[in-house]
């Protein structure tokens, strides 16, 4: 049932890719079969960003923190305000953050600090994580059990680790999402732990602007195209769309705490 409605589970509308039509792409997005979209910061600037949308559009809802490129902006006076953002109704999570041992843009040691230090903001604003790990998956496994990071719930977003790490993820209380990277041709490990994870524990998301999936890619990516990576996972789990849309979205409502 292709009106199935979905919901995004990790998108950057606040990207200047948006600049221009934002709101003609949050209507295509809800017209075209979305009941909502999960807006995520990455700095403080786009923390903010994140949470004027989130005001101004019933169906989003905002996600702050500081990425881990940008760990070394982690100010006391950050956190501080961060804290006082994580208060707001409309903030259902604290991210993204994390580790990126890819591209290194913050020190390595500064990227741990800034993880742990708002994993434990988090915790005190009883909200969850959603995490972002780019080859570092051993250190943000550890941190993630030294720091009882789902403890009240969290996101491995866009994941890219082996299925016994998602495994062990689920058990310390975190879901699995996964982006375009499931559509594309080299993705064999992502088809392997899509395949055979619990449903109640995955996510869909687009992380757009970034990620189009296929057949879109080449294209600027944007909430509406969520439906291909649930489409994919649909195929890949042998379902009906419409099990895996109404499954996705109950699964990012509960993880979110949202109504």
């Amino acid at each position: 049932m292709e009106e199935a409605l979905l919901i995004d589970s990790h998108a950057h509308l606040q990207d200047k890719a948006y600049r221009d039509d934002r709101d003609e792409v949050i209507r295509r997005a809800l017209e075209g079969g979305l009941e909502g979209i999960v807006c995520v910061g990455y700095d403080l600037e786009s923390s903010l960003e994140t949470v004027e949308i989130a005001r101004a559009h019933p169906k989003i809802s905002a996600v702050v923190g500081i990425h881990p490129h940008d760990a070394k902006t982690l100010t006391p006076d950050t956190q501080e305000r961060l804290y006082q953002l994580g208060r707001d109704p409309k903030v259902v999570a604290i991210g993204e953050i994390g580790l990126d041992f890819y591209r290194d843009l913050s020190p390595r040691e500064v990227q741990k600090e800034a993880f742990i230090a708002q994993i434990r903001l988090a915790r005190e604003l009883k909200k969850p994580v959603v995490i972002h790990d780019r080859d570092a998956h051993q250190e943000v496994l550890e941190i993630i059990k030294q720091e009882k990071a789902g403890e009240n719930g969290g996101v491995m977003h866009c994941y890219s680790g082996s299925l016994p790490m998602a495994i062990e993820l689920i058990k310390l209380g975190f879901h699995i999402s996964f982006a375009g990277p499931l559509t594309f041709k080299n993705a064999r490990r992502a088809l392997e732990v899509a395949a055979r994870l619990p449903l109640d524990r995955i996510l869909v998301e687009t992380d757009c602007p970034y990620l189009t999936p296929e057949p879109l890619r080449g294209r600027r990516n944007e909430p509406l195209h969520v439906r291909e990576v649930a489409r994919k996972l649909a195929e890949i789990r042998r379902r009906a769309l419409a099990e895996i849309a109404y499954l996705t979205s109950k699964n990012t409502r509960e993880v979110f705490r949202i109504s």
